[in-house]
C-alpha cells in the first residue's frame, strides 16, 4: 500500500475513533493533496462527545441497532438521513440545533408500535 494511501486511512481511522474532527481530517487530506506539510492534529480530549443511536426490539428487549458516532460526523450523517428518511417522525433540523447547542443525555425517544421498536438518541 502506498504511503499516501496509508496516511489517508490513518486519518479516517482517527475520525472514526473520535481523535480528530471531520473538519480537521478534511484539512489534513487537503494538505496532503496540495503537498504542504501540516503538523499532526492534537485531539481535544476535554470535549470528546459521541452521538449514540439505539434501536431496541420491544418484544425481546434486545438491541437491533447500537451505533456510536463521533460528534464531528453527526452533521453529515443528519444530512444523509434527511435524504434517505424524509418521512421520519423525528425533526432532524431540531435535533441538529440541539446538538449544536451542546445538549447532553437522551435527546429523542420514539416508540414505533407498528414495528414494535424503540429508537433512542443520546449524546454521551
Amino acid at each position: 500500500m502506498a504511503a499516501g494511501t496509508e496516511e489517508r486511512l490513518k486519518i479516517l481511522q482517527m475520525v472514526e475513533e473520535g481523535k480528530i474532527s471531520a473538519e480537521e481530517a478534511t484539512a489534513l487530506l487537503r494538505a496532503m493533496d496540495s503537498g504542504r506539510h501540516v503538523p499532526p492534529a492534537v485531539p481535544d480530549t476535554t470535549q470528546r462527545h459521541f452521538l449514540r443511536i439505539q434501536v431496541t426490539d420491544l418484544a425481546s428487549g434486545n438491541a437491533k441497532v447500537n451505533v456510536t458516532l463521533p460528534m464531528g460526523l453527526v452533521s453529515a450523517g443528519l444530512r444523509m438521513a434527511e435524504r434517505f428518511a424524509p418521512d421520519a417522525d423525528i425533526d432532524l433540523q431540531e435535533l441538529e440545533e440541539l446538538l449544536a447547542g451542546g445538549a447532553m443525555g437522551k435527546l429523542v425517544e420514539v416508540v414505533d408500535s407498528e414495528d414494535n421498536e424503540r429508537v433512542e438518541i443520546y449524546v454521551e
